[in-house]
């Protein structure tokens, strides 16, 4: 079989054309094809090529009308947020008025914690996975020691069993049970930075709300790679970043979700700030506020129109697609992937096989990642990324990534690897 010529066949009749076209692929070095195999997009998606425009039109208004625009704009300011209020409700499966965009993801998670980490009597306890993003780590041990406790018995770090690299649902589940009334926060990533893998979100929901404590998701490698039902699945709170799947540019405004039966509680503590005030009252300017009854309510202050003008444009696409075909296509490309490296003898995949335990990632455990990575863009354009020491991060994006990407990525491992 002609395997570069089965890779173009999938592609020509997938279920969902790629749309590719629609964003700004870097190009390759070395003139042996235009354009980069992109993987890196659970680190930075690539840019729409909506997005320049939205933000000219910003910027004209910015010229043409100063401080009007933020009533007489095309996309009038004052209000500018919700207008991705719905389309991100979608996205993640919530009600409209329990998600905000706003602020970036860790501050967004200091916030929720500032409401929902209550620690009080023998009920301190944070529990996270071992192998968290630094930032969510950094975060909860700040939170322990803001509160006058010691991280170090305070975070829980939930390790896989031995010779295994990712948790399994049910060990969560049981060190939940035996924890018990010692936990008043769980908090872990949706889908693992490194490894990957798709936790059980609502299982593992289900058993920290049943042994008592507040249970929050960090979403930045779920949203906008696999389907979400954070209000069905009961979840408390969560936060996620939009510049990784949701393609919104580097340091883009990020987002977070609040069940409605917070939202509707006024006695739930917050750090307030103007914006957080009921629109309707908010010009009023008093001294007191007014919170309305959403996540708007977790507001600090006005949002950055030239930061959430990208937003817009990259959950327009995800709307016109829905994240049901994304993830059956994400499905297919990475187990094309999966099946390409399987052929690659000694290469270690540590991201879950079975398709419903991951998102659009495959992680290899290679020595020296950081050269790999190096030579992978340098020789075949591409495009991965390493987490040190021994980690590459492949990830097959199903709105920009193809088969035939797939199939150079496979090719170039098959020529560099021992």
């Amino acid at each position: 079989m002609n395997l570069e010529r089965e890779a173009r066949r999938l592609d020509e009749t997938d279920p969902l054309p790629t749309l590719r076209d629609e964003f700004l692929v870097p190009p390759a070095p070395g003139g042996a094809h235009a354009e980069t195999a992109y993987f890196a997009g659970n680190s930075l998606g690539l840019q729409p090529r909506t997005v320049a425009e939205r933000l000219r039109e910003e910027l004209d208004d910015w010229a043409t009308l100063a401080v009007e625009a933020h009533t007489r704009g095309r996309r009038p300011w004052v209000d500018y947020h919700e207008r991705l209020r719905e389309p991100t409700a979608r996205l993640v499966g919530a009600r409209p008025h329990e998600v905000v965009a706003m602020n970036s993801l860790t501050v967004n998670l200091h916030l929720m914690m500032a409401s929902f980490y209550r620690p009080a009597g023998t009920r301190t306890r944070i529990v996270i996975e071992d192998s968290a993003f630094p930032s969510d780590s950094y975060a909860v041990a700040s939170q322990a020691v803001h509160h006058g406790l010691d991280p170090a018995r305070t975070v829980v770090r939930l390790t896989p069993r031995p010779g295994e690299d990712v948790l399994r649902t049910e060990d969560v589940i049981a060190h939940l049970e035996r924890l018990g009334d010692t936990v008043a926060l769980v908090l872990l990533g949706g889908v693992n930075y490194l490894t990957g893998q798709l936790m059980g979100i609502p299982a593992i929901t289900k058993a920290g709300r049943a042994a008592g404590a507040v249970v929050g998701w960090d979403l930045a490698h779920a949203a906008g790679n696999v389907p979400l039902r954070l209000h069905d699945w009961d979840v408390d709170f969560a936060a996620w970043c939009t510049y990784k799947y949701l393609n919104s540019g580097p340091g883009a405004v990020a987002a977070c979700f609040v069940h409605e039966r917070h939202v509707r509680d006024a006695s739930v503590p917050k750090l307030s700030g103007w914006w957080g005030t009921d629109p309707a009252v908010r010009f009023r300017m008093d001294p007191d506020i007014a919170p309305p009854a959403s996540a708007d309510a977790w507001q600090l202050s006005n949002p950055p129109i030239m930061a959430l003008a990208p937003v817009l444009a990259s959950l327009e696409i995800f709307d016109r697609v829905g994240m049901d075909a994304l993830r059956a296509k994400s499905e297919r490309l990475t187990g094309y992937l999966a099946s390409r490296l399987a052929s690659i003898e000694g290469l270690a995949v540590i991201t879950p096989p079975d398709p419903a335990a991951r998102g659009a990632q495959l992680s290899l455990r290679v020595d020296d990642a950081g050269a790999l990575v190096r030579r992978l863009a340098e020789t075949h354009g591409v495009v991965a990324d390493a987490r040190e020491p021994d980690v590459v991060r492949l990830a097959p994006v199903p709105l920009y990534c193809t088969f035939h990407d797939c199939h150079r990525a496979a090719e170039a491992l098959h020529d560099l690897l021992p």
